[in-house]
């Protein structure tokens, strides 16, 4: 699967599934009695605390890597840095001078390497797959890559397994991977559930290039929802969700903001970007049963503790 071969489907999430299982959690579905009718799918507890264990598990498995250099807002390093301690692989995550002290400490302490760069999240791939190239390693980029988007959409596999009466599901989107794969597991035999991806209001930049009918970059976000940033479209991720997403919210940080205090308030802890498809969720209020991909806890009071606290919810659906 990529940019210039035949549009790929749901074989390849199927093939990441039996790639990654054992290695990442079959997170459940949870309900709260404040969201009737909707169902929160709980990557933020997942292994590393988000979604990116999918992916990056998937891709670095595929590889055989020894040597690893990636670009991340902090998860998806999270998720490569874990893994590569326990194969012996040496991890290089390169970050952008504004991204979180807390999952670059982290990620040091899995002994990986971190390094900063000035500028945005397009800076710090460019640099991060120069690296790459100068020292003969594999590039694992956080959402543009094959195996990649297979391996996160291994969420929403899950998802219509667990609920296959869902009307739609809404997935927080930035670098576009987990979007492109639940579009991609969405494309099994007489699936009728919709597909809608949740951007920040101001970085959207997978509107932005649906509306221009090509890529297009859009400059550095401030948003909340620091795993949310990405400023251009993947070259994997952008024909697949061009082609099949259904629809592209916006949402604004004062809205991520109130799904976040919701979440919390119910034992939920969700870092804002796990909080965005939440926010979606509110603002479209379709009739029926849907899903939201809680992408991420990894907040600063997650990050400080050596075992993320259990979850307490209302009820459990498992998934």
């Amino acid at each position: 699967m990529t940019a210039a071969t035949a549009s790929p489907g749901l074989p390849v999430v199927l093939d990441a599934a039996e790639r990654i299982a054992g290695r990442v959690r079959r997170t459940p579905l949870l309900t709260l009695d404040a969201v009737p009718g909707v169902l929160l799918k709980a990557e933020h507890m997942q292994r590393g605390g988000s979604f990116k264990a999918r992916g990056a598990t998937n891709a670095m498995l595929a590889h055989g890597a020894r040597r690893v250099v990636t670009g991340s807002s902090g998860n998806h390093g999270m998720a490569l840095a874990t893994l590569g301690a326990t194969l012996g692989a040496h991890v290089t995550v390169v970050m952008a001078r504004g991204a979180s002290p807390a999952k670059a400490d982290v990620i040091r302490g899995l002994g990986a390497t971190v390094v900063t760069v000035d500028g945005g999240n397009t800076d710090r791939d460019r640099y991060a797959r120069e690296l790459a190239q100068d020292t003969d390693a594999s590039y694992v980029p956080s959402a543009d890559d094959e195996l990649v988007v297979a391996g996160q959409g291994t969420v929403a596999l899950e998802v219509f397994a667990a609920a296959p009466d869902l009307v739609a599901i809404y997935v927080p989107t930035g670098g576009g991977g987990l979007l492109a794969g639940s579009c991609l597991a969405a494309t099994g035999p007489n699936r009728r559930v919709r597909v809608i991806g949740v951007e920040p209001a101001t970085a959207r930049r997978y509107a932005a290039s649906l509306d221009a009918g090509r890529p297009v970059e859009l400059p550095p976000s401030a948003t909340i929802a620091d795993g949310l940033r990405a400023q251009r479209p993947g070259a994997v991720p952008y024909p697949i969700i061009r082609d099949r997403v259904d629809d592209l919210l916006g949402v604004t940080d004062e809205a991520t903001g109130e799904a976040m205090r919701l979440l919390h308030s119910h034992g939920v802890i969700a870092e804002p970007s796990g909080c965005v498809a939440l926010a979606g969720a509110l603002q479209l209020r379709l009739p029926g049963r849907v899903a939201v991909i809680v992408s991420g806890g990894n907040t600063a009071a997650a990050l400080a503790r050596p075992v993320p606290g259990a979850v307490a919810v209302r009820s459990t659906v498992e998934g």
